[in-house]
């Protein structure tokens, strides 16, 4: 599976590492990706999603109903 997050569509950026002696070489930024799983009540089932950490926390604030109404928004399926 793709480190891609359902919810913000946090994805992989690239970059440079820089060692002491200053070369720079490739690399690549994963976003912190967690599979978790949530009770949704108005469909009772349990779905899982595969969120980023930043994610994990806008579902605590906004709920789990207004986030998987986003997440179809988008075009994907839960």
């Amino acid at each position: 599976m793709s480190a891609r997050c359902q919810l913000t569509g946090a994805e992989p950026s690239f970059g440079k590492k820089v060692s002491h002696s200053h070369r720079r070489t490739p690399r690549r930024f994963d976003p912190n990706i967690q599979s978790k799983r949530y009770w949704l009540p108005g469909e009772g089932r349990y779905v899982r999603l595969r969120l980023s950490a930043r994610a994990i926390k806008t579902i605590d604030k906004i709920g789990i109903e207004a986030a998987v109404a986003r997440i179809r928004a988008r075009g994907e399926k839960v």
